[in-house]
Protein backbone atom coordinates (compact mmCIF):
# COMPACT_ATOMS: atom_id res chain seq x y z
CA UNK A 1 0.00 0.00 0.00
CA UNK A 2 1.09 3.93 -0.64
CA UNK A 3 1.96 5.35 2.36
CA UNK A 4 0.20 8.38 1.33
CA UNK A 5 -3.84 9.60 1.78
CA UNK A 6 -4.83 12.30 -0.50
CA UNK A 7 -7.15 14.84 0.50
CA UNK A 8 -9.18 17.68 0.26
CA UNK A 9 -12.57 19.46 1.65
CA UNK A 10 -14.64 21.81 0.54
CA UNK A 11 -16.58 24.58 2.99
CA UNK A 12 -19.14 26.74 3.24
CA UNK A 13 -19.59 30.08 5.16
CA UNK A 14 -20.85 29.47 9.10
CA UNK A 15 -24.61 28.82 8.77
CA UNK A 16 -25.00 28.94 13.27
CA UNK A 17 -28.01 30.83 13.94
CA UNK A 18 -27.03 34.85 15.21
CA UNK A 19 -23.70 35.06 13.67
CA UNK A 20 -24.33 37.47 10.89
CA UNK A 21 -25.83 39.47 13.95
CA UNK A 22 -22.23 39.22 15.78
CA UNK A 23 -20.28 39.78 12.55
CA UNK A 24 -22.07 43.19 12.25
CA UNK A 25 -21.28 44.22 15.60
CA UNK A 26 -17.55 44.06 14.75
CA UNK A 27 -18.06 45.98 11.35
CA UNK A 28 -17.43 49.58 11.66
CA UNK A 29 -16.83 52.07 9.31
CA UNK A 30 -13.54 53.10 8.07
CA UNK A 31 -11.78 55.55 10.07
CA UNK A 32 -11.40 58.83 7.96
CA UNK A 33 -15.23 58.87 9.35
CA UNK A 34 -15.33 60.78 12.05
CA UNK A 35 -18.66 63.05 12.21
CA UNK A 36 -21.98 60.95 13.20
CA UNK A 37 -23.59 61.87 10.25
CA UNK A 38 -21.42 60.54 7.59
CA UNK A 39 -20.60 57.16 9.67
CA UNK A 40 -24.52 57.01 9.98
CA UNK A 41 -24.53 57.34 5.95
CA UNK A 42 -21.83 54.90 5.34
CA UNK A 43 -23.59 52.73 7.40
CA UNK A 44 -26.40 52.95 5.64
CA UNK A 45 -24.80 52.48 2.29
CA UNK A 46 -22.23 50.07 2.64
CA UNK A 47 -22.45 48.11 6.59
CA UNK A 48 -25.25 45.56 4.68
CA UNK A 49 -22.21 44.37 2.44
CA UNK A 50 -19.47 45.05 4.61
CA UNK A 51 -21.17 42.14 6.60
CA UNK A 52 -22.45 39.80 3.38
CA UNK A 53 -18.36 39.44 2.77
CA UNK A 54 -16.81 39.49 6.42
CA UNK A 55 -19.36 36.29 6.68
CA UNK A 56 -18.72 34.61 3.55
CA UNK A 57 -15.48 34.97 4.45
CA UNK A 58 -15.85 32.20 7.86
CA UNK A 59 -15.62 29.23 4.90
CA UNK A 60 -12.05 30.07 4.96
CA UNK A 61 -12.15 29.43 8.90
CA UNK A 62 -12.83 26.87 11.11
CA UNK A 63 -14.23 28.53 13.58
CA UNK A 64 -16.95 29.74 12.30
CA UNK A 65 -17.55 27.85 8.64
CA UNK A 66 -18.77 24.42 7.98
CA UNK A 67 -17.35 21.61 6.08
CA UNK A 68 -19.59 20.24 3.81
CA UNK A 69 -17.81 17.49 1.48
CA UNK A 70 -14.55 15.77 1.80
CA UNK A 71 -12.37 13.54 -0.64
CA UNK A 72 -9.82 11.23 -0.21
CA UNK A 73 -7.89 8.40 -1.89
CA UNK A 74 -5.23 6.02 -0.69
CA UNK A 75 -2.76 5.76 -3.06
CA UNK A 76 -3.46 4.74 -6.72
CA UNK A 77 -7.02 3.95 -4.93
CA UNK A 78 -10.47 5.03 -5.83
CA UNK A 79 -11.41 8.32 -4.52
CA UNK A 80 -13.89 8.29 -1.76
CA UNK A 81 -16.41 11.63 -1.37
CA UNK A 82 -18.46 11.70 1.60
CA UNK A 83 -20.90 14.74 1.81
CA UNK A 84 -23.75 16.27 4.18
CA UNK A 85 -27.36 15.03 3.49
CA UNK A 86 -28.60 18.32 4.25
CA UNK A 87 -26.34 21.01 5.00
CA UNK A 88 -28.78 22.51 6.89
CA UNK A 89 -29.04 20.02 9.37
CA UNK A 90 -27.41 21.60 12.57
CA UNK A 91 -26.11 17.98 12.69
CA UNK A 92 -25.33 17.20 9.27
CA UNK A 93 -21.58 18.69 9.86
CA UNK A 94 -20.90 15.84 13.10
CA UNK A 95 -22.47 12.99 11.15
CA UNK A 96 -19.96 13.84 8.32
CA UNK A 97 -17.38 13.90 9.98
CA UNK A 98 -17.80 10.21 11.49
CA UNK A 99 -18.55 8.61 8.65
CA UNK A 100 -15.21 10.44 6.91
CA UNK A 101 -13.62 8.80 9.87
CA UNK A 102 -15.04 5.31 9.28
CA UNK A 103 -14.52 5.29 5.40
CA UNK A 104 -10.59 6.28 6.49
CA UNK A 105 -10.64 3.26 8.39
CA UNK A 106 -12.26 0.73 6.06
CA UNK A 107 -9.49 1.81 3.67
CA UNK A 108 -6.47 2.32 5.96
CA UNK A 109 -5.82 -0.66 8.14
CA UNK A 110 -4.93 0.23 11.26
CA UNK A 111 -0.91 -1.44 10.82
CA UNK A 112 -0.40 1.47 8.11
CA UNK A 113 -2.01 4.38 10.07
CA UNK A 114 1.60 5.64 11.57
CA UNK A 115 3.43 5.08 7.99
CA UNK A 116 0.92 7.32 6.07
CA UNK A 117 1.11 10.67 5.35
CA UNK A 118 -1.98 13.17 4.04
CA UNK A 119 -1.00 14.50 0.56
CA UNK A 120 -2.82 18.30 -0.76
CA UNK A 121 -2.71 21.18 -2.02
CA UNK A 122 -2.15 23.73 1.15
CA UNK A 123 -3.29 20.80 3.01
CA UNK A 124 -1.12 21.64 5.99
CA UNK A 125 -1.94 25.28 5.74
CA UNK A 126 -6.52 24.90 5.45
CA UNK A 127 -7.63 21.77 4.93
CA UNK A 128 -5.98 20.11 8.28
CA UNK A 129 -6.43 22.71 10.55
CA UNK A 130 -10.32 23.49 9.45
CA UNK A 131 -10.78 20.00 9.82
CA UNK A 132 -9.21 19.53 13.38
CA UNK A 133 -11.17 22.48 14.06
CA UNK A 134 -14.73 21.41 13.05
CA UNK A 135 -14.12 18.01 15.13
CA UNK A 136 -13.38 19.82 18.18
CA UNK A 137 -16.60 22.02 17.64
CA UNK A 138 -18.59 18.86 17.15
CA UNK A 139 -17.07 16.52 19.42
CA UNK A 140 -16.03 14.63 17.24
CA UNK A 141 -12.35 12.92 17.26
CA UNK A 142 -10.38 13.18 13.92
CA UNK A 143 -8.84 10.23 12.35
CA UNK A 144 -5.44 9.43 13.54
CA UNK A 145 -4.19 10.16 10.34
CA UNK A 146 -5.56 13.47 10.08
CA UNK A 147 -4.77 14.65 13.78
CA UNK A 148 -0.98 13.42 13.11
CA UNK A 149 -0.88 15.23 9.92
CA UNK A 150 -2.67 18.58 11.45
CA UNK A 151 -0.28 18.56 14.10
CA UNK A 152 2.80 18.24 11.61
CA UNK A 153 5.63 21.25 10.74
CA UNK A 154 4.81 21.63 6.82
CA UNK A 155 8.62 19.88 6.56
CA UNK A 156 7.82 16.74 7.86
CA UNK A 157 6.83 15.20 4.71
CA UNK A 158 6.64 11.34 6.60
CA UNK A 159 3.22 13.01 8.08
CA UNK A 160 1.88 15.59 6.01
CA UNK A 161 2.87 16.95 2.00
CA UNK A 162 1.63 20.02 0.97
CA UNK A 163 2.14 20.29 -2.84
CA UNK A 164 2.23 23.98 -2.53
CA UNK A 165 4.62 23.81 0.58
CA UNK A 166 6.79 21.75 -0.96
CA UNK A 167 6.96 23.70 -4.53
CA UNK A 168 6.78 27.27 -3.57
CA UNK A 169 8.39 27.16 -0.18
CA UNK A 170 6.89 27.88 3.64
CA UNK A 171 4.91 31.50 3.30
CA UNK A 172 4.78 31.46 -0.45
CA UNK A 173 2.00 30.22 -2.63
CA UNK A 174 1.19 28.92 -6.07
CA UNK A 175 -2.43 27.53 -7.28
CA UNK A 176 -2.92 24.31 -8.08
CA UNK A 177 -3.94 24.92 -11.68
CA UNK A 178 -1.00 26.98 -12.39
CA UNK A 179 1.03 24.03 -10.72
CA UNK A 180 -0.59 21.29 -13.34
CA UNK A 181 0.12 23.85 -15.50
CA UNK A 182 3.76 24.21 -15.23
CA UNK A 183 3.74 20.37 -14.87
CA UNK A 184 2.22 19.37 -18.16
CA UNK A 185 -0.57 18.36 -16.47
CA UNK A 186 -4.18 18.86 -17.26
CA UNK A 187 -5.52 22.41 -15.01
CA UNK A 188 -8.82 22.50 -13.20
CA UNK A 189 -12.15 23.12 -14.81
CA UNK A 190 -14.36 26.13 -14.75
CA UNK A 191 -15.24 25.65 -10.80
CA UNK A 192 -13.14 27.44 -8.19
CA UNK A 193 -13.35 27.76 -4.36
CA UNK A 194 -15.64 30.96 -4.45
CA UNK A 195 -17.94 28.83 -6.10
CA UNK A 196 -19.15 26.47 -3.66
CA UNK A 197 -21.05 27.69 -1.73
CA UNK A 198 -23.89 29.66 -4.08
CA UNK A 199 -23.70 26.05 -5.43
CA UNK A 200 -24.80 24.66 -2.40
CA UNK A 201 -27.25 27.27 -1.54
CA UNK A 202 -28.66 26.72 -4.77
CA UNK A 203 -29.61 23.53 -4.36
CA UNK A 204 -26.69 22.41 -6.50
CA UNK A 205 -24.70 20.31 -4.31
CA UNK A 206 -23.64 17.56 -6.62
CA UNK A 207 -21.30 20.37 -8.61
CA UNK A 208 -19.53 20.09 -5.50
CA UNK A 209 -19.44 16.21 -4.92
CA UNK A 210 -18.03 15.75 -8.65
CA UNK A 211 -15.29 18.84 -7.94
CA UNK A 212 -13.45 17.94 -4.86
CA UNK A 213 -12.67 14.31 -5.83
CA UNK A 214 -11.53 15.69 -8.78
CA UNK A 215 -8.68 18.49 -6.95
CA UNK A 216 -7.61 14.83 -5.08
CA UNK A 217 -6.81 13.53 -8.48
CA UNK A 218 -5.03 16.79 -9.65
CA UNK A 219 -3.21 16.61 -6.47
CA UNK A 220 -2.29 12.90 -6.56
CA UNK A 221 -0.67 13.55 -10.32
CA UNK A 222 1.20 16.46 -9.20
CA UNK A 223 2.03 14.24 -5.90
CA UNK A 224 3.84 11.47 -8.26
CA UNK A 225 5.61 14.02 -10.76
CA UNK A 226 7.01 16.11 -7.94
CA UNK A 227 8.19 12.34 -6.50
CA UNK A 228 9.27 11.09 -9.60
CA UNK A 229 6.86 8.29 -9.56
CA UNK A 230 5.31 9.53 -13.22
CA UNK A 231 7.83 11.64 -15.02
CA UNK A 232 7.25 14.20 -18.42
CA UNK A 233 5.95 13.03 -21.58
CA UNK A 234 8.76 13.59 -24.06
CA UNK A 235 8.28 17.49 -25.83
CA UNK A 236 6.90 17.47 -28.79
CA UNK A 237 7.12 20.77 -31.03
CA UNK A 238 5.98 21.80 -34.53
CA UNK A 239 8.47 21.43 -36.66
CA UNK A 240 8.78 25.32 -38.44
CA UNK A 241 7.15 25.90 -41.73
CA UNK A 242 9.51 25.62 -44.79
CA UNK A 243 10.60 29.00 -45.67
CA UNK A 244 10.86 30.81 -48.82
CA UNK A 245 13.90 30.61 -50.80
CA UNK A 246 15.68 34.02 -50.58
CA UNK A 247 15.21 36.73 -53.44
CA UNK A 248 18.42 36.66 -55.96
CA UNK A 249 20.83 39.69 -55.04
CA UNK A 250 22.76 40.78 -57.36
CA UNK A 251 26.14 41.64 -56.87
CA UNK A 252 27.66 44.44 -59.33
CA UNK A 253 30.91 43.43 -60.42
CA UNK A 254 32.82 46.59 -59.48
CA UNK A 255 31.65 49.61 -57.66
CA UNK A 256 31.84 53.29 -58.31
CA UNK A 257 32.36 55.53 -55.58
Amino acid sequence: MENALYFDVETIPGQRPGLREEIAKTIKAPGQYKKAESIAEWERENKAAAVEEAWLKTSLDGTSGEVVVASFAVGDGDVVTITTEDWQDPNSEANMLRTLNEAISDCVPHAHIVGMAVVGHYVSGFDLRFIAQRSIICGVRPHPILARAALAKPWEIDKVFDTMVQWAGVGNRISLDKLCKALGLPGKGAMDGSMVWPAVRDGRIAEVTAYCPDDVRKVRSVHHRMTFKTMPQPATRAAPAPSAPPAAVRIPETLDF
